[in-house]
């Protein structure tokens, strides 16, 4: 009987402790007698024109594995071919697979023994994971381990998906550094982190380090403007000025960029037209978003002959190849061999593509099907919840325009004297940055709020 063959590739964005995944799932799927095809960059050669086996594959042994786990990066690379039909996107929202892709993905993978399939990545690699898992009809068993540093995807509760401890962990640290030396050197930094569609990174980076404030997207309505993002960093500037500080670090994420629905602005500050995706959002890469920032805000305090100095910093790739941490170490290796079991797991009559979750210090499957946005036909996502007491605990430590600010006559006054304003004028231009702000679930009289240094 020809030996059963499992195979490892890596979607998306690089994130901290794929080589444990790798390494772990690799050991135990030896140890039980299969084969081991690693596959460099995803699906990019499996679904594509030029497929050289030889060039594009590499047979993994125990020897060469048992220590990747310590190490960044990824031993088969990654890349974001997914095998979405692209010019399906063009006219519906609703997503589709490509047929001719998918179909030579899995003719290859059973051209080389491929029974088992473990792909590890986030919601477009977990997307093209069941399209797989869908057309090869159970002939090849999928699981997808779920990676991203943005924490999106729709793992039960507050488990995170693994690199996100460790990227937080390295942002915090880095966003420290830049709050001492605005501190020291009596300047704003504009941090913009990565996050496309949810604050998670952007939030606890923020909340971890102590920055002065965060915007995450989840704040922001779908027709904002720069200006609007611009507001809500300003007011947070003046008020911290009228605490006697003129330095600060504002958190953004880039995702914020996806809620930018006034293309007439865009057009103008970039000086040029913005290309959008096919959801009509504007492409993050082709938004300067820190950049952007910084250029409104200075604009604003020149028009008040007030001197600002403000930087602009973008942080997320030194955050993606990081070494792992304890934490996404051990995570991560619970991940791999739970791959694996699942993957060789016949007694459970389990669905053919399943993603793995670690529940409770138990391994739980969660059937791809039950991982689907009727709306949209791709893999669900999970955002921060505004609501949710951890959300009220950020905001409590943040510096920014808050209901109680317009409610004191001392403190409005304060305020609208530093914008060179009435307080009426005051009122009428930032009241509305606080409208819809998070419910106070913090109880005030037993929780004291120590403000962010």
């Amino acid at each position: 009987m020809k030996q059963p063959t499992m195979g490892i590739l890596v979607g998306g964005g690089p994130a901290p402790g794929i080589n444990g995944v790798i390494g772990a799932a690799a050991i135990e799927a030896i140890n039980n007698s299969l084969k081991v095809v690693g596959f460099y960059d995803g699906f990019q050669h499996l679904a594509g024109d030029a497929w050289e086996p030889a060039l594009h594959t590499k047979e993994l042994h125990i020897r060469e594995l048992s220590r990747i786990h310590f190490e960044g990066g990824s031993i088969l690379r990654t890349s974001r071919t997914s095998l979405l039909n692209q010019s399906k996107l063009k006219v519906s929202m609703m997503v589709e697979p490509d047929a001719e892709k998918t179909a030579r993905v899995c003719d290859r993978l059973r051209a080389m023994g491929v029974t088992h399939l473990l792909t590890i990545g986030g919601d477009d690699t977990a997307l093209s994971a069941r399209f797989v898992a869908e057309h090869s009809g159970g002939r090849i068993r999928v699981v997808h381990v779920p990676k991203t540093i943005d924490n999106d995807l729709p793992l039960p509760g507050d488990i995170p998906t693994f690199g996100f401890v460790t990227a937080r962990h390295v942002g915090a640290d880095i966003v420290a550094n830049l709050m001492e030396d605005s501190r020291t050197t009596q300047r704003w930094y504009i941090v913009v982190t990565m996050g496309r569609n949810a604050g998670f990174l952007a939030l606890n980076i923020g909340k971890a380090a102590g920055a002065t404030l965060t915007l995450i997207p989840e704040e922001f309505p779908e027709d904002t403007c720069i200006r609007d993002v611009a507001d809500v960093i300003e007011g947070a500037m003046l008020k911290r000025r009228t605490m006697g500080r003129r330095d600060g670090v504002a958190v953004v994420a880039e995702g914020v960029a996806y809620k930018l629905g006034d293309r007439e602005e865009l057009s103008r500050l970039l000086k040029k037209e913005v290309p959008v995706d096919a959801a009509g959002h504007p492409r993050l890469s082709e938004v300067p978003l820190a950049q952007l920032l910084k250029e409104e805000l200075q604009n604003r305090f020149a028009a008040r002959k007030e001197s600002v100095t403000l930087v602009a910093h973008l942080l997320g790739y030194e955050l993606r190849c990081a070494p792992p941490s304890t934490s996404d170490l051990v995570y991560t290796r619970d991940l791999g061999h739970g791959g694996v079991r699942l993957l060789l797991d016949t007694n459970r009559h389990l669905p053919s593509g399943v993603m793995a979750t670690m529940q409770g210090g138990n391994l739980v499957p969660v059937p791809f099907e039950d991982m689907v946005d009727p709306e949209t036909n791709r893999t669900r996502i999970r955002t921060v919840d505004l609501n949710s007491y951890s959300y009220s605990v950020a905001r409590a430590y943040m510096i920014r325009l808050e209901k109680t600010d317009f409610e004191s006559p001392a403190t409005l006054a304060a305020l609208a004297a530093e914008a060179h304003m009435t307080p009426q004028e005051f009122r009428d231009r930032y009241e509305r940055t606080v409208t819809g702000a998070t419910p106070e679930l913090i109880d005030r009289r037993t929780c004291p709020v120590v403000l962010s240094a």
